[in-house]
């Protein structure tokens, strides 16, 4: 089975520039809570954030990885003068 981090590392790989933070919360090493955040994602809906990193998993999810919650976002921008 995965651990919180194997998926963390799995993500970062997959996704350049990638950060994730994940979380087996459950305990049980089969349901686990992730954030992550790419520049990749900016200009795509969240079901396509959603799906690349899913991709990365591909049959994992529902067999060792029960669950995988995701939350995807851009990373912040900030304005310089």
């Amino acid at each position: 089975m995965p651990s919180a981090e194997d998926i963390r590392q799995r993500i970062e790989a997959a996704i350049p520039g990638a950060r994730a933070e994940v979380e087996d919360y459950t305990g049980g090493g089969d349901h686990f809570r992730a954030t992550v955040t790419a520049a990749s994602f900016e200009g795509r809906s969240r079901i396509e954030q959603h799906r690349l990193v899913y991709e990365v998993f591909d049959r994992e999810i529902g067999g060792a990885i029960h669950a995988l919650a995701l939350k995807t976002q851009t990373p912040v921008k900030t304005e310089t003068n």
